[in-house]
């Protein structure tokens, strides 16, 4: 699974070199970080909905569309992350840290 995750780190970075008419995501980054905080923001509102709409009416048709919200979101985060310097390997080692780890112990460890 990080396979998919590790291109697309590389398709994201070589995206900061291109022009902004040329690429999506080079566009977001030459908005700057509010631009990618909305759609991170959107995106996230977009999924909140799509997993309403399958909690209400449990169709395939609804889980078809909560993975595509998901995809969104994961892809406009990522976007964030490589905006920061920061790739999914920084959130895989971080999944990595917390596994086998209780969430409440987890919880009580953070630094405030």
């Amino acid at each position: 699974m990080s396979d998919i995750l590790k291109q697309l780190d590389l398709i994201l970075e070589a995206r900061k070199e291109e022009s902004p008419d040329s690429s999506y995501v080079a566009s977001l980054y030459h908005k700057g970080l509010e631009k990618i905080l909305k759609k991170v923001s959107e995106e996230s509102s977009e999924t909140i909905m799509a997993a309403k709409d399958l909690e209400h009416q449990n169709t395939q048709e609804n889980k078809d569309h909560l993975v595509y919200e998901i995809a969104d979101l994961w892809f406009h985060t990522m976007v964030l992350l490589a905006s920061k310097n920061l790739s999914s390997t920084d959130i895989t080692d971080e999944l990595q840290r917390r596994f086998g780890l209780s969430g409440h112990d987890e919880k009580a460890n953070r630094k405030s």
